[in-house]
């Protein structure tokens, strides 16, 4: 997750003044990590924390080719269980997210929050004007170095491989960004999270760790298939010509509910019970939130092909990132589909 800070006009002024303010509230807490870990006054559990912090920071510089700056070298409290809220926004009868423009970062399709208040208010906004809308808590962000980033208490609320890949994630926003295009980022950066995980945990020689991570990662693209599954129905009833809006609204609602039906036939019969998705599906589910999920997800396994061809080879995967993120963005994701070398 980017997180923005520009100004595009005088209506921005204040989620401006809201965005700085939360990253400089952030920034001025600071503490250093190797101090927190010599400091004999520090709790143990976060010593330890930090320690494991230190390494998987030094592992991303050292075996994954990631930017070794200051970022993820500090630590912050931040004192609650999401350092952001992200809003996203899409029509009533379509699955193209809404997007937001900003200088430097472009066109994201959400809009970031430090305040849950603030976010909350501006999502009545848009449902007022009609617009599904989907408001999430985020536990880390990026501001693709043009600060260095501090590894935050919300990115400890789980185990080590959970605060792994957050750090393979956020740093590889820095390795590479193509304005305007945030499905392709997002994906870019998932796949430097997996990948990078998987090396770290063979690394570490976690064999027990590893499965589970692998048994996560299937678990994953099982509930995205889901969701593209449902989001190809939707388009299809979103395309019917001749159905009114009433119609158009059933159907969405049957497909939703099918959705559901779906994940529980999947949970209780593949997955044995593994109850990890609920909260996702329990909670209501619109197009802003089916949309948002297709940012993360749906073109990960074309990265994935294209770092197995660089042969895992870091530097060369990113400089082929690179070369497929300087052409026109029409063209951007065949491009990606149909690379058959790395160079």
């Amino acid at each position: 997750m980017i997180v923005v800070s520009g100004v595009t006009g005088c209506t921005n002024i204040s989620y401006y003044a809201q965005s700085l303010k939360g990253h400089v509230e952030i920034m001025t807490a600071r503490q250093d990590v190797g101090e927190l870990i010599e400091d004999r006054s520090t709790p143990e559990a976060l010593r330890a924390r930090m320690a494991s912090a230190s390494a998987i920071r030094q592992f991303a510089t050292d075996e994954l080719a990631l930017p070794d700056n200051n970022s993820y070298r500090s630590y912050v409290d931040v004192g609650r269980d999401s350092v952001t809220w992200a809003i996203f926004a899409a029509p009533e009868f379509s699955l193209t997210p809404r997007t937001w423009c900003f200088p430097v970062f472009g066109c994201v399709p959400y809009r970031g929050y430090f305040s849950k208040r603030s976010a909350i208010e501006t999502a009545v906004e848009l449902q007022r004007q009609g617009l599904d809308v989907y408001v999430t808590g985020i536990t880390a962000y990026s501001t693709l170095g043009w600060s260095s980033d501090p590894l935050l208490s919300t990115m400890l609320s789980h185990d080590e491989t959970y605060l792994a890949g957050l750090v393979f994630h956020e740093l590889a926003h820095q390795r590479v960004y193509v304005s305007d295009d945030s499905a392709f980022n997002e994906a870019f950066a998932v796949a430097v999270e997996t990948t990078g995980v998987r090396k770290w945990l063979r690394a570490a020689g976690d064999t027990a760790g590893l499965r589970r991570y692998e048994a996560d990662r299937k678990r994953k693209t099982e509930f995205l298939a889901l969701d593209s599954h449902t989001r190809d129905e939707l388009t299809h009833v979103y395309r019917g010509s001749g159905t009114t809006m009433d119609q158009k609204r059933a159907a969405k609602t049957a497909a939703i509910e099918r959705l559901r039906m779906r994940y529980r036939a999947m949970r209780d019969r593949r997955w044995g019970g593994y109850r990890g998705y609920d909260v996702w599906f329990d909670a209501p589910i619109n197009n802003a939130k089916l949309a948002a999920t297709s940012v993360y997800g749906d073109q990960v396994a074309t990265f994935l092909r294209l770092f197995d061809l660089c042969s895992g080879d870091y530097p060369r995967f990113f400089a082929s990132v690179r070369r497929i993120g300087a052409l026109d963005k029409a063209h951007r994701a065949e491009a990606l589909k149909a690379a058959d070398t790395c160079d």
